[in-house]
């Protein structure tokens, strides 16, 4: 591979800047960032890479262009370089939902032209291109998504592209990917969101200094819920459908939690928590966490 186009330089795309270049994947790495203030910090930074003012430049210059940007962001993006595109340009993303975006895309790309979307599962609560760490994607999953037409050639390019990023990578298609992350990635980021405004509005209400006593619980869902608000506003509405299914079986079982403790049934509780630590642990055998991680506390 020649060159490579990352659009976008938050954390995931300074992580992908600083990976690619270790790992020397490619001969020239063009960024392309609209955000004055991450250019700015790019520059502090003296990450590497040709930051590039005018996108179509690189484009044209570029064998994979990889979009980092928030997802309401790609039609603007699609719109703008779409003159320039060819067959031949590997064109893919990082973001956390697929089936609407890549109908967005698929929608305002040229013919032709091919779009092969990708998800790296890793990220963290925090932005900007001074976060990005160049081992962010070690040995975490990278999902690419194949449809009915889906270019051949292009998948097989980013599977051996992402594990020589260092990612472990797996093949399915939008629908099941877009069901499988509403459960294990979007809703835990909603409830997250939602236990902080609780406290919140608890705190107002009663007038307590809650926040201050914040336990392991509150502390650990309110690192999940200082994640960038632009980009997950954007997957919640991207990920509408099945989100709101996730948030439908959710209210179900927490109704169930909620009966049981108001009439102290104590066989049906105690099944549910001693079920629920079941998952726990198939999590840390599948080697997805450690046993006594620190959830950023060090």
């Amino acid at each position: 591979m020649k060159n490579v186009l990352i659009i976008g330089c938050g954390l995931l795309g300074s992580s992908l800047l600083r990976r690619i270049h270790k790992k020397k994947l490619a001969k020239k790495i063009f960024v392309y960032e609209k955000s004055k203030k991450n250019i700015s910090k790019i520059k502090r930074l003296k990450l590497p890479g040709i930051l590039v003012r005018k996108l179509q430049d690189a484009v044209i210059q570029s064998d994979l262009i990889i979009f980092c940007i928030p997802m309401s962001e790609y039609k603007k993006v699609i719109l703008k370089i779409n003159n320039d595109l060819t067959s031949k340009k590997i064109i893919t993303d990082i973001g956390s939902s697929k089936s609407k975006s890549s109908e967005i895309i698929k929608k305002n790309l040229k013919k032709q032209v091919f779009w092969t979307p990708s998800h790296p599962i890793t990220g963290s609560e925090v932005s900007g291109p001074e976060h990005g760490r160049e081992d962010l994607f070690e040995n975490k999953w990278c999902i690419l998504i194949k449809e009915k037409k889906t270019n051949l050639k292009h998948l097989k390019f980013l599977g051996s592209f992402w594990k020589k990023i260092g990612s472990k990578v797996v093949v399915m298609n939008s629908d099941k990917h877009d069901k499988i992350f509403s459960i294990t990635s979007h809703l835990p980021h909603l409830i997250a969101y939602n236990l902080v405004k609780s406290a919140q509005d608890f705190e107002k209400k009663q007038k307590y200094d809650l926040i201050k006593y914040s336990a392991g619980g509150l502390r650990d869902f309110s690192r999940i819920a200082a994640s960038n608000e632009i980009m997950w506003r954007d997957i919640f509405f991207d990920n509408k459908k099945n989100l709101i299914k996730a948030i439908d079986l959710f209210i179900k079982n927490l109704n169930a939690f909620k009966k049981d403790i108001s009439i102290r049934n104590n066989k049906s509780l105690l099944k549910k928590l001693v079920q629920t630590k079941k998952v726990r642990a198939k999590i840390i055998k599948l080697k997805q966490d450690i046993n006594k991680p620190d959830f950023g506390r060090n």
